[in-house]
Parts: structure tokens; C-alpha cells; sequence
């Protein structure tokens, strides 16, 4: 019972049982062959694209900040990059540095606007969601004419960033994807910047009051959020020969949603990163997996809606059963 116990406790409790939860619902409900959906490759594909951006997201959420602006900084990326290669016919290189520089940029001005005054970051990074839509669409439209611009990518450009591997359905940011999942988790659990996250997203002013510069990391937060989303926007890009001005914006709710079903709170301070990269693998289950079952597709956003609903409560539990135990330690 305790072993139980002290597994529950754990941030990625919730994200386990969720996913748990959803395969047998398709097994008995969708008569899934869990064998063929284990195998199949729209879904990892989905979660590797959404997995990439929910990955700093979570580490922003844990720090009791939320970034919405993401969703239109996957077309930003994107179009960035067709625009100087495609468009303009530079360099490839030329377009992915630009591409991760507009991130960068933006993540900037998110950060310093949420450091240097009061106004909530959903509200700065809705104001920055709209702007960044209304520049992408206007620039794309005085630069080329067009609201989608196709592109040649050179064959190392295709290979780092947009190909297929395993016999020409995964897709490569799945590499990437598992490559960064195991570079969070390093930074959020086994570095003092992990620990230096939680205790703001606990209490910013004790943060301070302790000597973290809690200014810094929350501008470096930002800045990840952004340009990990200008990342999937290129990788994209290249790997469709294309991009749109409205391609990835309706992101935004997949990510949260696969945050917090991977057991982040959204008032901040507790989570994990194992817990995300089940959660997003959920939440791409649910989205994709569905099409291997007999359910009708249209059911899917109530099942979304019960997970996320189900997950909420898990976490507030399990953060709660964590507090106690640590409490009854010092007790002890």
C-alpha cells in the first residue's frame, strides 16, 4: 500500500491514469486493436509536433505563468521560413536562424512585459497572440502576395528538420521530440533550475526572498515557449514544401490541454516532465487514435472534455496526498 501510495503522489500519476483510462475505453467501447494503433503513425506524428511546444509550456505553467501566444507562433515560424528560402530564395540556413530568431524575439517581449509589470501573462500573451496573427497574415500578404508560399528545401534541410523515417511514415521531429523530452527532464529534475521553477511557481516573493532570479528565468521561459513553437512552425514548413498563414493556430488548446492531463497544475508548482510526454501521448490517442476505433470522430471533443475534466481533479488530489506526506515527514 504504500508503494501505491507513494506512486500516486507523483505528478505523473494522473497522466498514467488518463492514458490507461482512454486505451481501455477504445478496447471495449471501440473494439481497438491496440496492436495496429501501437504501430500506426499519425499519431506519434501529432504528438511529436504538439509534444516539442508542450514541453516549456509545462515548465512556464509550473512556474504559475501560461504562454497562449504559441499558437501563432507555429505559423510564424513556418511562414518566416518560406518566405527567406522560398520566396526570397536564400539560404536555407538563413530561414532557420530567422525562423528561431522571430521566437526568441517574441519570447523576449512576452518575458519583459510579464516581468516588468502587473498585467496577467494570459492577458500580454493574448495581446501578443492577436498582434503576431495580424503581422504573419499582413507581412505574408505584402511580401508575396499570397497567404501560403511554397518552398524547396535542400536535402540536409529535409533531413534534420522534415523528413520520413521507419520506412516513410514517422516523421523526424520525433527524434527530436524524445531528444528534448530527455534535455527537459535533466533540467527539470536532476538541475538546480528545476528546483529553482517549482519554487516560483510555489511562491515568487520567497523565490526572490531566497536569492533566485526569478525575473531571468521567467524571461528564459518565454523565450523557450516561443521558439520551440517557431521550431515545429520550420520544421513544418520544410517538411510539406509549404506554409499557411493560419497553419498550427488552433495548437494553442491541444498543448494546454496535453499539459495538464500531463499533471501540471495551472496555478503552477508541481508537475513533471515524464508526466507531459504521457500526457501528450494521451491527448494524440484520443485526437488520432479514435479513427482505429467505432466511434464516431465527432465524440471525440467530449472525450477530451471528460479527460481534461477527470485530469484536474487528479492532479489537485495527488498534490494534495504529496503535501501530506511531505508534512507528515517534518512532523516525523
Amino acid at each position: 500500500m504504500d508503494m501505491i501510495s507513494s506512486v500516486l503522489r507523483r505528478p505523473a500519476a494522473a497522466s498514467f491514469l488518463s492514458l490507461l483510462g482512454v486505451l481501455i475505453f477504445y478496447v471495449i467501447f471501440g473494439g481497438v486493436d491496440l496492436g495496429k494503433l501501437a504501430g500506426a503513425a499519425s499519431w506519434v506524428n501529432y504528438a511529436a509536433r504538439i509534444g516539442i511546444v508542450a514541453l516549456p509550456v509545462a515548465l512556464l505553467m509550473i512556474s504559475g505563468e501560461i504562454d497562449i501566444s504559441i499558437g501563432a507562433m507555429i505559423p510564424a515560424g513556418a511562414m518566416t521560413t518560406a518566405i527567406i528560402a522560398g520566396h526570397y530564395e536564400l539560404p536555407m540556413f538563413v530561414a532557420v536562424i530567422a525562423a528561431l530568431a522571430v521566437g526568441v524575439l517574441v519570447g523576449l517581449f512576452n518575458g519583459l512585459l510579464a516581468t516588468r509589470t502587473s498585467v496577467p501573462t494570459l492577458i500580454i500573451t493574448l495581446g501578443t497572440l492577436v498582434g503576431m496573427q495580424g503581422i504573419v497574415l499582413a507581412g505574408s500578404k505584402l511580401l508575396t502576395g499570397a497567404a501560403s508560399v511554397p518552398l524547396t528545401a535542400p536535402d540536409w534541410a529535409k533531413t534534420v528538420f522534415g523528413d520520413f523515417i521507419f520506412g516513410g511514415s514517422h516523421q523526424v521531429v520525433i527524434i527530436w521530440w524524445i531528444i528534448l523530452t530527455a534535455v527537459f527532464w535533466f533540467l527539470m529534475h536532476q538541475s538546480k533550475y528545476g528546483n529553482w521553477i517549482f519554487a516560483i511557481g510555489g511562491d515568487k516573493v520567497s523565490a526572490k526572498n531566497a536569492g533566485i532570479p526569478v525575473d531571468r528565468i521567467t524571461i528564459l521561459l518565454f523565450i523557450g515557449t516561443a521558439t520551440s513553437a517557431s521550431f515545429v512552425g520550420m520544421c513544418h514548413a520544410i517538411l510539406f514544401n509549404s506554409a499557411q498563414v493560419s497553419g498550427g493556430m488552433n495548437d494553442i488548446f491541444n498543448i494546454i490541454v496535453s499539459v495538464v492531463v500531463g499533471g501540471v497544475l495551472l496555478t503552477g508548482g508541481f508537475g513533471s516532465i515524464l508526466g507531459v510526454f504521457i500526457g501528450t501521448i494521451t491527448f494524440a490517442i484520443v485526437i488520432k487514435g479514435i479513427d482505429f476505433t467505432a466511434i464516431d470522430r465527432n465524440w471525440a471533443n467530449l472525450i477530451i472534455g471528460i479527460m481534461l475534466l477527470a485530469a484536474v481533479g487528479m492532479n489537485e488530489t495527488f498534490r494534495k496526498k504529496a503535501l501530506t506526506a511531505v508534512s507528515k515527514k517534518k512532523k516525523g
